[in-house]
C-alpha cells in the first residue's frame, strides 16, 4: 500500500466495540471484496471491503475475518485468514502478507491461510447459535454484481440451515458513524492532500485548457502524496456542464468567461475526502457569477453552524432550505410571493438546489449511517449547498468536510480557499 502504517489500536478498539453488539453464542464473518474483472484476462485495481478494513486493517484480497467472542478457546475468539503466498505468487503478483505481518497490522494473534477457513469455521459454528453475515444495506446501493459476501451467505445458509441468522449491517452503520481520533486524523490527511491539489489547480487553470487536463493534474498530486487516487470519480465541469450534478465525462474545453465546478477528493488509507470548489476559468468572476457564488457561500457558512449534536438530517435540511430560499429570492430566480404560496411538500427552491446538503463521510464517500439518528460528536459530514441556474450556464457548489464536536463544528477542509476574492488572487499568481 502507498499509505504509511496505521496504529493497530484503531482496529483492536473497533473490534472491542463491535463485539458488544453481538448476541451470546454468536459468530460473525467478514469477507474481502473481490478483484473485479474487466475483459480478457484484465482486472481492476483492488479496493477493500470497508467493513473488513474497519475491523482488521487488512488491505488484501481473499482475506476473511472471523469473530467469535464466546469461543471456548481464546485463540478462536478472533481469527484472521489471509491468502497463502508462495514463490509463484511473489514472482507474478508481488509480496503478499505473511501471517506475522497480518497479525502486526490487525492486532489479531491467530492468523491462518484462507484455505483453512472451511474446516475451522465448521468446527466453531456448531458451538454457536447465531451467525452474523454482512450485506450492503446502503440506501443508495445498486447491487447488480454478486459479491463475495453474497456468495458466502448463500453457501452458509445452505450448509447450516438451522442456525439463527443476524444482520451485520445495522451494527456496522452504528459503529462507523462515530469516528475515532485515529480515523479523524486519516480523513484530515486525505483533506490535506486535496487542499494541496486545489492550490495546484489554481495555478494551472486558464482559458483553453481541457477538463481532462485538469483531471490529470488532480491524479498527479494525489498519487505523489501517497493516495491511491480519487476517492470517487472526479467532476471537472465547465460552463453549462457545471449544472450537471454527476458530470464525469470531463472532455470539454474550458472557455474564457466559463465557470468551472470541480468536485474531487483524495483517498488516503481507504479514508475519503470530498471537496467541491467553483472558480472562474479566466481568474475573475463576472458580476453575476460572483453574486451566485457568494450566495452559495453564505448558505454554506450558515449550514455549517447547524452541524451540532442533537440536530437531525431532516431538520437540518429543512432549515438549510429556508436559508436557500432567501438567497434565491435575492438573486431574482424565485419570487417571494410564489414561495409564500408554495406547496410545502414541493418547495420551489429545489428547482435550483435539488440535492441534499450533507452526507456521512469516512471509509466510503457516502459513508454508512442511519439518516434518522441525531447528530453526535465524532460524526463527519460534508456540507455542500449549490445553486444551478441552467438558463445562465452557472452552476456553483461549495463543499467542505465537517467534524461534529461537543463545541463548535471543526472544518477539516478549512484551509482550502473558499472566498471569491482569495480564489481570484491565487489565480492571478
Amino acid at each position: 500500500m502507498k499509505y504509511l502504517p496505521i496504529n493497530q489500536n484503531l482496529f483492536v478498539q473497533n473490534r472491542e466495540r463491535f463485539v458488544k453488539h453481538l448476541k451470546p453464542n454468536s459468530i460473525a464473518v467478514f469477507n474481502s471484496n473481490d478483484i473485479m474483472p474487466t475483459n480478457a484476462d484484465g482486472t481492476q485495481s483492488f479496493i477493500q471491503n470497508t467493513d473488513m478494513f474497519y475491523l482488521s486493517g487488512t488491505d488484501q484480497e481473499e482475506s476473511i475475518l472471523l469473530i467469535c467472542p464466546d469461543a471456548r478457546e481464546e485463540k478462536h475468539k478472533e481469527i484472521l485468514f489471509v491468502r497463502e503466498t508462495n514463490e509463484h505468487l511473489a514472482i507474478w503478483e508481488g509480496h503478499k502478507l505473511t501471517k506475522e505481518e497480518a497479525s502486526d497490522i490487525s492486532g489479531i494473534l491467530t492468523v491462518h491461510w484462507t484455505s483453512e477457513f472451511n474446516n475451522i469455521f465448521r468446527s466453531l459454528v456448531f458451538e454457536m447459535d447465531h451467525i452474523y453475515l454482512n450485506t450492503n444495506e446502503h440506501s443508495r446501493a445498486d447491487m447488480v454484481v454478486e459479491t463475495r459476501d453474497t456468495r458466502f451467505l448463500k453457501w452458509c445458509m445452505a450448509a447450516f440451515p438451522l442456525h439463527k441468522y443476524e444482520r451485520l449491517a445495522p451494527i456496522m452503520h452504528d459503529l462507523r458513524a462515530i469516528k475515532s481520533p485515529i480515523e479523524i486524523q486519516l480523513i484530515k490527511q486525505a483533506c490535506d492532500i486535496t487542499e494541496k491539489t486545489f492550490r495546484r489547480l489554481l495555478r494551472f487553470i486558464r482559458p483553453g485548457v481541457w477538463e481532462y487536463e485538469i483531471e490529470a493534474e488532480i491524479y498527479h498530486e494525489f498519487l505523489k502524496s501517497r493516495s491511491r487516487g480519487p476517492a470517487y470519480e472526479s467532476i471537472v465541469a465547465s460552463g453549462a456542464n457545471s449544472c450537471v450534478l454527476h458530470y464525469i465525462k470531463n472532455n470539454q474545453r474550458c472557455r474564457n468567461g466559463d465557470i468551472l465546478l470541480m468536485d474531487f477528493g483524495a483517498e488516503y488509507a481507504n479514508y475519503a475526502s470530498d471537496l467541491t470548489r467553483t472558480i472562474p476559468v479566466n481568474g475573475r468572476f463576472s458580476k453575476r457569477q460572483k453574486e451566485v457564488y457568494n450566495a452559495v457561500l453564505r448558505v454554506q457558512k450558515a449550514a455549517i453552524k447547524l452541524l451540532r449534536p442533537g440536530n437531525t438530517l431532516e431538520e437540518y435540511n429543512k432549515e438549510v432550505g429556508k436559508i436557500m430560499e432567501k438567497e434565491l429570492i435575492g438573486l431574482g430566480v424565485l419570487d417571494a410571493k410564489a414561495v409564500k404560496a408554495q406547496d410545502k411538500e414541493k418547495p420551489l427552491y429545489k428547482k435550483y438546489f435539488m440535492h441534499g446538503t450533507s452526507h456521512h463521510l469516512g471509509l466510503d464517500v457516502h459513508d454508512v449511517g442511519n439518516r434518522y439518528r441525531k447528530f453526535e460528536a465524532g460524526m463527519v459530514f460534508t456540507c455542500e449547498p449549490g445553486i444551478y441556474i441552467r438558463d445562465e450556464a452557472i452552476g456553483v457548489r461549495i463543499e467542505n468536510d465537517i467534524l461534529i464536536t461537543d463545541g463548535e463544528p471543526v472544518d477539516l477542509t478549512g484551509n482550502v480557499p473558499a472566498e471569491a476574492e482569495e480564489i481570484e488572487m491565487l489565480m492571478r499568481g
